[in-house]
Formats: C-alpha cells, sequence, structure tokens
C-alpha cells in the first residue's frame, strides 16, 4: 500500500505513497492519531496501585474494568473501590472518585515494587466484539478508527491514479496536546493536509445539535480552523459518488490534530473528517464499519482529483478578487 514506511523519532507511523506527477511532486498528509487514553501509576500501597489518568478518561466508567499495568512486565490486573456495604447512601448515589479506586494485581507489597515503579502506564483489557447492522464495539477506536481509514484510503488508491505524493501518518500524543501532529507536519510540510478523529455519534444523552448520525457517512467538519475550498472540494468528491455525507459545525478550534496542522510552518490548508463514534472516550467505543470504509474511500478520490492547479484554488490574494470580479 505504501512505497516507504517509516517511524521518527517522536514514534509517529510515516506511510508514504508515491503519486505519478513530475518531482518536486505536491505533498498531502492524512493524519489520525493511534494512542490511546490511559492510566498511569501514583502510589504502591500495600500492594495495590494508586492511579490518575492519561488523556481524558470517562471516569465513571473505570470501576470494575480489567487492565493491564505495564511494569518491568505486564501484569493483568483489575480495578475495584470499597463495597457498597461500606459506604453512606449519598455516596452509593455518585459516580466513586479516582482517588478511591486501586488496582489489584494479586502481589505484595514487596513483590510489587520489584515489578512496578510509579509512572509505568496501564492500559484498559477489553477485547473487539461485534454487534449487529455493521457495527462494532472496543476500546481505542478514538482513534485507531482513523489508521484504519488511512490505510483504506492508501488501498483504494493503489487502483487509481494520482499525481501528488500522500503521506499516511498514525500519530503519537495527540490525547496530551497534539505533539505528534506538531512534529510530523512541521517534518513532512504538506501542501495540504486532512486529519481524520472521530465524532459524537448519535445515542441517549447526547445534544441532537452536537451528534452525528452512525452509519450515514463521515462528517465534514465546517470552521476557522478548516480551509473552506477544501471543504467544498472534498464534499463535491462526495457527492459525485454519492458517499454520503454529514457536516459538522467546529465554530472554534477543533480538539484535533487538524488544529496542529493548520498553523504548523508558515501554515497549512488543512480538513477534518470525522467517523461516527459512540461511548467516546470510553471502554466500548463503538462505531459502524460502513463509515469507516466511506470515510476511506472518499479520502482516496478526492486525492485522486489533486493536480497542479489545485493549490491556485487555495491560496486569495487581491488580483484573484479582481479577476474574479472582471469575470
Amino acid at each position: 500500500m505504501s512505497d516507504e514506511l517509516r517511524t521518527d523519532t517522536m514514534g509517529n507511523l510515516i506511510a508514504l505513497k508515491r503519486g505519478s506527477g513530475p518531482e518536486p511532486r505536491r505533498r498531502v498528509m492524512l493524519a489520525g492519531h493511534m494512542d490511546e487514553i490511559g492510566l498511569i501509576v501514583t502510589v504502591l500501597e500495600k500492594g495495590f496501585i494508586r492511579f490518575t489518568q492519561v488523556g481524558g478518561f470517562d471516569v465513571r466508567t473505570l470501576m470494575g474494568q480489567e487492565v493491564v499495568v505495564h511494569g518491568r512486565r505486564d501484569l493483568p490486573g483489575v480495578i475495584g473501590c470499597r463495597p457498597p456495604h461500606v459506604v453512606s447512601d449519598e455516596e452509593r448515589s455518585k459516580p466513586v472518585p479516582m482517588d478511591e479506586m486501586f488496582i489489584d494485581v494479586g502481589l505484595t507489597q514487596e513483590t510489587l515494587a520489584q515489578v512496578v515503579r510509579v509512572g509505568d502506564l496501564i492500559t484498559i483489557r477489553r477485547p473487539f466484539i461485534e454487534l449487529q447492522n455493521n457495527l462494532v464495539s472496543g476500546k481505542a477506536f478514538d482513534d485507531r478508527a482513523a489508521v484504519v481509514a488511512i490505510a483504506i484510503c492508501l488501498d483504494t488508491l493503489q487502483t487509481l491514479h494520482h499525481q501528488w505524493d500522500v503521506y499516511g501518518v498514525a500519530t503519537v500524543q495527540e490525547e496530551v496536546g497534539l505533539r505528534g501532529a506538531l512534529t510530523s507536519t512541521y517534518g513532512i510540510a504538506p501542501d495540504i493536509g486532512i486529519a481524520i478523529d472521530v465524532g459524537f455519534g448519535k445515542q441517549p444523552g447526547v445534544p441532537e445539535s452536537e451528534a452525528i448520525g452512525i452509519d450515514k457517512g463521515p462528517a465534514l467538519a465546517f470552521g476557522p480552523n478548516l480551509h473552506p475550498v477544501l471543504f467544498g472540494e472534498i464534499k463535491r468528491v462526495a457527492d459525485e459518488l454519492e458517499i454520503p455525507v454529514q457536516v459538522e459545525v467546529a465554530p472554534r478550534g477543533t480538539g484535533t490534530d487538524a488544529n496542529a496542522m493548520q498553523i504548523t510552518r508558515e501554515g497549512i490548508p488543512t480538513a477534518l473528517l470525522s467517523v461516527p463514534l459512540r461511548n467516546m472516550h470510553t471502554p466500548i467505543e463503538t462505531l459502524c464499519t460502513r463509515d469507516l470504509i466511506r470515510t476511506g474511500r472518499l479520502l482516496a478520490h478526492f486525492i485522486a482529483t489533486l493536480d497542479d492547479t489545485f493549490m491556485d484554488k487555495l491560496t486569495w490574494t487581491r488580483r484573484t478578487k479582481e479577476e474574479g470580479e472582471g469575470a
């Protein structure tokens, strides 16, 4: 699917698929982050592990989860707390605070201290499961779903003619500050960038105005963080191919890799596609595989339209305005 595959200093995984145009070729960068929200060891307490979060876990979902503690060797564990019989009625009516939870790996304090250290990382242990109607559920779909969409795009491009070089990047540390996108965009110096992330899928409790439909195609974001011409061109390709897309309004920064891509170097024209996702930042994130396939296909067919004249559409100048008025 790619001509080169490498890992940069930051840990981003970068796949390059070369275009057919004459060198030096224009570059389009696709970014989807592969890091996941997780936990980190803070205290070893009488054989139990206290922890805090890395990223933005929904703390309400942590109780009773299976985990893996990544110490000097991986240790399976479970998250526990005080039994309900010894807490007050008021406490039982509220979510358990994270500072009252602990992880039990079944070791004594002495043995635990030999294997686990403060600062070791902890991940949720959760199987991938298939639901009905092409829905699947599991952990870290935010945002490894995007990495799958990029892979689908690169695979589809094998059957299409494309002039530009394509950089598919699985970025790191998005959940703690978009760091991988910052460094990889700087290193690649793309002409345009497209971030792929997830958006709030429709489910009980999510306001209709903030949700996007499951199995309705990806959402194409529109807002000041994103280039309006890129939005229009991607939407045009989707309409021509009858790939369903939704429109997501982003009146401020998007909180995705698109934020970092847009303001790297002298500025990168940027777009954002979001895969609808239920139960975001929990161990049971849920999406429709058809939305993933649509996202990958749309990216590939848009890339196939990029030619030597495309950048002229993106740069507004006084001359451009005058020529438009003259026409």
